[in-house]
């Protein structure tokens, strides 16, 4: 009989908040993402150019959504973001940022206080 040590539920703890956070992700941009550019879009306003190929933005999308404040210098248009954003898009927002952060969390955790080489 195998015995469960940490690093096996470390293991497990980082499967299952990586395929929490891949549900968070694909959900966010598919839904609210493509909404907010869309919408964007009808009123005349562009993607940012700087993120043409990476997907960065959605990241910033879930930021400025969470945060609920417009800031002087930003990546993205914050009040357009928050204009468009609609109550689903928040509740997809929180999830996509707090499971990021459990994401970033665990592998904290492994990277300093395991010696996972």
């Amino acid at each position: 009989m195998s015995e469960i040590t940490i690093e096996l539920w470390l293991a497990i703890i980082f499967a299952l908040s990586l395929f929490m956070l891949a549900i968070a992700a694909f959900c966010f941009i598919r839904i609210s993402g493509k909404h907010i550019e869309r919408e964007m879009k009808n009123e005349g306003k562009l993607p940012p150019a700087w993120d043409s190929t990476m997907g960065l933005r959605y990241h910033f999308y879930a930021i400025v959504i969470v945060r609920n404040s417009i800031e002087p210098m930003s990546f993205v248009d914050d009040e357009a973001v928050l204009r468009f954003a609609r109550k689903k898009d928040r509740y997809l927002a929180y999830f996509f940022v707090i499971t990021s952060a459990i994401f970033l969390l665990v592998i904290f955790i492994a990277y300093f206080f395991f010696d996972l080489e």
